[in-house]
């Protein structure tokens, strides 16, 4: 069985191992694929795993051998899965490899906001505390988050975590889920526009979520608002919250992914103020990427068994 993995660098630079795929089949990795690669280097495929490398209706119909394709993400929009239904190919994703991760990231991006430590730390490696006639000083405002309300966008794995993380802080929590849940408040989301002091997007990526952050939503926030993103960047229209950040309606935002990955260089949020953007990293701690390979590799064992688990197809 020939496995090819077509950007397993993400997942594995190098500091966890493949070998349980190894013990399956023929595993070939790329570290990365062009999308003009994709045809040369999976034609011999019975099995795919990838990442972020889009599996097209044209690219999937002249891949005959291919049986499986294991999305190494909870999310699986890079395969088009109906083609996939169609050619008999089965499709799995890798769901809650790294909850607590996704929530760590929204929250460190919240507490930067929230505390400004970088900003203080380097106003004093700088000298301004050796300068200061005061015991202390503060270049910003610092913002206490007890009795703050937490609206939370989509209430999966990460949204629970998140609950939990904001209850230990003292804030109050409101969601807008699509199911009701007996352990939320769950609310329309016009009502979490209006309450809530910070807004964390963890709902996944579809023709209706995307750009649920517009110009309209943000109108109906509260006045310095926070937003925190850690799910996709198309949540979000980003000349919005630009405009948005820049009138002061939003107070700051945080964000973990961007509308296009890399940005280019004159990416409206790279430009714009009280933003901080890490490069799509919520996801990425060592110990979430090696549940993530075993989650990917337990899919794969259990495909080849003929069992079913975390099919999307």
């Amino acid at each position: 069985m020939k496995i090819i993995i077509l950007d397993g660098y993400a997942l594995n630079p190098g500091d966890i191992s493949w070998k349980g795929f190894e013990e399956i089949g023929e595993v070939i990795v790329y570290d990365r694929t062009k999308s003009e690669q994709i045809l040369e280097r999976s034609k011999s495929a019975e099995i795919i795993l990838t990442n972020k490398v889009m599996l097209n209706k044209e690219v999937i119909k002249k891949l005959a051998k291919l049986k499986y394709i294991g999305v190494l993400a909870a999310g699986y929009n890079v395969v088009d899965i109906e083609t996939a239904r169609e050619s008999g190919i089965a499709v799995t994703n890798t769901p809650n490899y790294g909850s607590e991760g996704v929530a760590q990231m929204a929250f460190a991006h919240l507490l930067e906001i929230t505390n400004n430590v970088a900003l203080h730390s380097s106003s004093v490696k700088n000298g301004d505390w050796s300068r200061s006639q005061d015991f202390c000083y503060w270049k910003k405002p610092l913002i206490g988050l007890k009795g703050k309300t937490l609206g939370i966008i989509g209430y999966g794995n990460i949204g629970k975590e998140m609950k939990n993380i904001a209850a230990a802080f003292g804030m109050k929590v409101i969601i807008n889920s699509r199911t009701p849940k007996e352990d939320v408040e769950n609310v329309t989301l016009e009502e979490l526009l209006k309450r809530a002091d910070v807004i964390s997007l963890h709902c996944p990526l579809t023709t209706e979520t995307k750009g649920i952050i517009n110009k309209n939503s943000i109108e109906k926030m509260k006045d310095g608002v926070i937003i925190i993103n850690t799910s996709r960047g198309p949540l979000i229209d980003e000349e919005a919250l630009a405009e948005a950040l820049k009138a002061g309606k939003v107070y700051a935002a945080g964000v973990d992914v961007l509308s296009e990955e890399p940005p280019k260089e004159e990416d409206v949020l790279l430009k714009a103020d009280r933003i901080n953007i890490t490069p799509h990293i919520a996801w990425a701690a060592k110990e979430s990427r090696e549940s993530l390979m075993e989650i990917a590799l337990e899919n794969l064992r259990c495909f080849v068994r003929g069992e079913e688990k975390n099919r999307v197809d």
